[in-house]
């Protein structure tokens, strides 16, 4: 890629900043993308439907190398993601896709990048803070909690929303 032709970035956001980066970006006619998933949200007075970044703390810019300054100067940015010091694009493809599902009407959550073998942790439910190898991914997913010292494990379901990598 040239430093002239546009590609789309990841820009990391302080926590729950997004929108406001994703404002400042309009405001300088920057081309951002933030997926966004809707879920109730319980306040004590009320439920509402909520639009919730698909990935929390990013958006995504399609812009120059030399427009990345113009980027990084909105309130609220942290830093455009970089691959050993320089920028790292995100294919057109990946991005295309993500636009297509959340266009459309299928459901759909977000899920950490998990590969069967893995060790992982669960962060819901009763068994919060066990962690155990991967050994099955789906809707729910199959964990082994092992005694390595004696070669023998247990294994078990849990809800794969449950889990993250450990």
């Amino acid at each position: 890629m040239t430093t002239r032709s546009p590609a789309w970035f990841a820009v990391w956001t302080r926590s729950r900043a997004e929108a406001r980066v994703m404002a400042q970006l309009r405001e300088k006619n920057i081309e951002a993308f933030l997926p966004t998933i809707t879920r109730w949200s319980r306040w004590k007075d009320r439920k509402k439907q909520v639009d919730w970044p698909l990935f929390p703390g990013y958006c995504f810019v399609r812009i120059t190398r030399e427009e990345a300054l113009a980027v990084q100067k909105c309130t609220g940015v942290v830093q455009i993601l970089t691959d050993r010091g320089v920028l790292a694009a995100v294919p057109d493809r990946e991005i295309a896709d993500i636009r297509t599902l959340v266009t459309s009407e299928m459901a759909y959550d977000p899920c950490p990048l998990i590969a069967i073998g893995d060790l992982v942790e669960v962060v819901r439910g009763p068994l919060r803070g066990v962690t155990g190898r991967l050994t099955r991914k789906g809707a729910s997913a199959r964990l082994v909690l092992a005694i390595n010292l004696l070669g023998l494990g247990v294994s078990l379901q849990v809800d794969a929303a449950d889990v993250r990598p450990y």
